[in-house]
């Protein structure tokens, strides 16, 4: 027998811990990005150190458990008495600050990955035609490599954005009270798992639905072709007496 009073009142708790989920995906998705577009320019560099940095941060992030970082950040930088004396260790202490770090520097390895692929694949001749029209570095990057290789990267940037979004579940392990964390909290007092985290992945599944239609909204801002057929499409009217 279902008890659905229990999933809605389980749903709209599970609900009201929905802006830390959505704090720390945003935070870590803004601050990935950054770094993400930082890692790619030196991944990209022709300086050798610069590049072996790049190189070596995207293998020790995309190669290394998510978790252990997380728990390298949350208990071991505390081992150390140079960060508890720093001004940065007010901010280190904090479960949630320390989650949003370790997610943004793990993002960011997979994102500056995702990102060097579209800059590969942008084609040489949009480039040398940017060039011929003497367009200056920053109008072609802005106007010509910029659009096409985000488009290039849309859809594999989506999936790093879901990943990123179930990732955040990891932070109820370092006592941050995300949706996970407040569904382990009901479940302790209820014993009723299988309920609790029905409700917990619908909100999940709900979040990346709606991340999902942005993506896909975005894709077709950013098709060339769907902009075309926008513009025809008043031209075309019928004529009078049709």
């Amino acid at each position: 027998m279902i008890d659905v009073a229990f999933l809605t009142d389980t749903f709209l708790r599970l609900s009201a811990a929905l802006p830390v989920t959505l704090g720390l995906f945003i935070s870590a998705f803004l601050c990935g990005g950054l770094l993400a577009a930082g890692i790619l320019a030196m991944r990209m560099s022709r300086w050798r150190l610069l590049s072996g940095f790049a190189r070596g941060y995207i293998l020790v992030f995309r190669g290394s458990p998510l978790l252990i970082q997380l728990f390298l950040i949350y208990y071991g930088l505390g081992q150390f008495g140079v960060i508890r004396h720093s001004i940065v260790w007010p901010f280190l202490r904090e479960p949630f600050i320390c989650a949003v770090l370790a997610l943004s520097l793990c993002t960011a390895a997979y994102t500056a990955e995702i990102l060097r692929g579209a800059l590969l694949a942008v084609p040489a001749g949009q480039v040398e035609a940017g060039l011929a029209c003497g367009m200056s570095r920053w109008l072609l990057l802005r106007r010509i490599i910029a659009p096409v290789m985000l488009r290039y990267a849309l859809p594999a940037y989506s999936t790093e954005a879901i990943l990123l979004v179930k990732s955040t579940a990891l932070a109820s392990l370092v006592t941050v009270w995300d949706v996970t964390g407040v569904a382990q909290q009901i479940i302790q007092r209820t014993y009723r798992t299988m309920e609790v985290f029905i409700c917990a992945a619908a909100i999940y599944l709900l979040l990346n639905l709606v991340i999902v239609q942005l993506y896909a909204w975005l894709e077709r801002r950013l098709t060339p072709v769907h902009r075309v057929e926008k513009k025809l499409l008043p031209a075309i009217k019928p004529l009078a007496g049709e």
